[in-house]
């Protein structure tokens, strides 16, 4: 079977599955983006009532992001930079005229003013559309900063931002009368804006703390976590929205590096302050969350993150349920629960909720969704219905544990594979920092379909990966490079006893980015094992990747030059025997292309 239409790679399994879920805070309506079917790339936007569950179209795409209010009764969404709102109770929808093209729209919580950003890639502007017109709300003539060689930009996310998931540059108030908004000039700094043309600055020590990784504003003042540059310390501020002057709810520390918790911080009903922090004494190795200092989540529960909050049965008002993803023993599988915020004399209570699902869980009022499934408290109540095309394939990998190290790994064995042995192909996916062993038959058609072609498919979750625990995760400071590559290695060998039909005299892998570095570096590093490799789009010096990804990995280029040395591939190429095993940059190369070349070699 050929692959069809390389649809894995490029997600076109999910055309025609609901995503970018929003859900009321009155727990009335759902607003999500779908294409209008399984072959369609444009996602449109629709709305589902929650208690009828019938869907609307509300506007055909493409539609590549929207926002909503409060109680999603109005959205705000651009297409071909033109400025639309749409009315979700009456299903109108209404073209604003604006002077320039329009990114990132939000309405403000009440559905009444909609705030844009135009210009983002250069000197990106913040503007407001209401009753009153469209006015400028921050912006800056792109010579502002000429000395510098740089302009200002307001409302963006920042350079590095998205390495801490902070994917934002702008955000409303809950009452809609001021704007948070990060100014970008060489560094971040961070201001309250009053749509009655006042502002005043957030303070905290920016040269101390350069990057603002988290932001959130939801009932009660702003919250923020920053991190020193080495991102080994770091704060949890709130912000008084009246001076911006801050103070420190938390204090974060690790000797590697600090990893925020999506969702976190926030507000709590009663007044605390959530934050994402991890257990690492006693025995204990756990990613956790704590509020004001006491545990809520138990150390077997890896969070992942926090989806929201939803109404306790028989609790008091004031102290919801918090909805978190995460993984109970097992890191191929994510699951959603439910964790009591109210404080108990029997220790941290956490009830699953939901088993496997794609997508990320979403929360509002007393409803949560999960991907096309609809919950309203502990009761499933219905779906979002998904136009996607069925998968071509239905994967069975075998999951394992393997070394001292308790590496999890996947083998996928031809389909109705009866025994005899296969060459064997590692695949090391997006690299480190992202997780391959899932259960989830999205991330193993493509997978599947090497399989078929005659191999053994390897993929190993080595030490760096998410999912497992805060220890594995970070051991790889500083040495990234090393413990990767030997974790692939013991994990083949480790795999033989109970998978003899492995052929570990025909190993070949293959990357892409962070991954296609690290296989280019199995090839080299260790022919022995390695027959040959593919590697796509790799990375190949550490210096040219964005600051926050190096310096969390490798630490400071200024005193750790031989440990960016060792971890070049650039170096190790100009290095490389020249008759040694054969390497090949696959950008350009079709995935049957890729696999003859694999055919080919070896057979030579």
């Amino acid at each position: 079977m050929d692959y069809p239409g390389l649809a894995g790679r490029t997600g076109g399994f999910r055309h025609g599955a609901p995503h970018a879920v929003e859900v009321g805070a009155d727990g009335a309506r759902a607003a999500f983006l779908r294409s209008p079917g399984a072959f369609d790339p444009d996602p449109a936007l629709w709305v589902l009532d929650l208690f009828s569950f019938e869907e609307r179209l509300i506007a055909p795409g493409p539609i590549a992001s929207y926002a909503v209010d409060r109680d999603a009764r109005v959205a705000a969404f651009a297409r071909g930079g033109r400025l639309f709102r749409a009315d979700l109770l009456t299903d109108a929808v209404t073209a604003i005229p604006t002077s320039d093209p329009v990114h990132d729209p939000r309405p403000d919580p009440q559905g009444v003013r909609v705030g844009y950003v135009t210009d983002p890639d250069r000197s990106a502007t913040l503007r407001v559309h209401g009753p009153d017109g469209d006015r400028l709300l921050a912006g800056e003539p792109g010579n502002a900063w000429r000395e510098h060689g740089g302009s200002i930009a307001w409302g963006v996310a920042g350079s590095g931002a998205g390495e801490f998931g902070r994917t934002r540059g702008w955000w409303w108030s809950p009452d809609g009368s001021q704007v948070l908004a990060v100014r970008t000039a060489g560094s971040t700094s961070l201001h309250l804006l009053d749509l009655d043309d006042g502002w005043v600055d957030v303070h905290w020590d920016r040269e101390t703390y350069p990057h603002l990784a988290q932001v959130r504003w939801a009932g009660g003042g702003p919250l923020i976590t920053v991190l020193r540059r080495m991102q080994q310390h770091g704060l949890v501020l709130s912000v008084d929205p009246r001076t911006g002057e801050t103070q420190v709810h938390a204090e974060l520390a690790d000797a590697r590096w600090v990893e925020p918790i999506p969702g976190t911080p926030r507000h709590l009903p009663d007044g605390r302050v959530l934050v994402g922090g991890e257990l690492a004494h006693d025995g204990f190795d756990a990613r956790c969350l704590f509020a004001d200092g006491s545990l809520l989540t138990p150390p077997g529960l890896y969070v992942r993150r926090v989806a929201g909050t939803l109404p306790r049965a028989t609790g008091p008002a004031g102290a919801p349920d918090l909805i978190v993803e995460g993984s109970l023993g097992d890191p191929a599988v994510r699951e959603v629960f439910r964790v009591r915020t109210s404080l108990g004399g029997g220790g941290p209570e956490v009830t699953r909720l939901t088993g496997r699902y794609t997508g990320e869980p979403v929360a509002g009022g007393d409803v949560l969704i999960a991907g096309d499934q609809v919950w309203r408290g502990d009761r499933r109540v219905g779906t979002v219905r998904s136009l996607a095309a069925a998968l071509p394939y239905r994967p069975e990998p075998v999951f394992e544990r393997v070394t001292d190290r308790r590496l999890p790994a996947g083998v996928l064995y031809p389909t109705g594979h009866l025994g005899g042995s296969l060459p064997v192909l590692v695949t090391l996916g997006d690299g480190p920092g992202h997780q391959q062993v899932r259960s989830d038959d999205h991330a193993w058609q493509e997978r599947q379909w090497w399989a078929d072609a005659g191999f053994a498919v390897l993929s190993v979750d080595s030490r760096g990966t998410p999912g497992v625990a805060p220890s594995f995760e970070k051991a790889v400071h500083r040495r990234l490079a090393d413990l990767a590559l030997a974790d692939q290695v013991d994990a083949l060998h480790a795999l033989t006893g109970k998978h003899p039909d492995l052929d570990l005299s025909r190993v070949v892998v293959r990357g892409r980015g962070l991954g296609g570095w690290l296989a280019a570096l199995a090839v080299l590093r260790r022919p022995d094992v390695f027959r040959c490799g593919v590697a796509r789009d790799p990375v190949l010096d550490w210096s040219q990747l964005p600051p926050p990804i190096a310096e969390r990995y490798l630490g400071d280029p200024a005193d750790s030059a031989h440990i960016y040395r060792n971890h070049s591939l650039s170096d190790a190429l100009a290095e490389a025997d020249p008759h040694g095993p054969l390497l090949l940059a696959g950008a350009e190369l079709s995935l049957p292309g890729e696999r003859d070349w694999f055919r080919e070699q070896l057979a030579s």
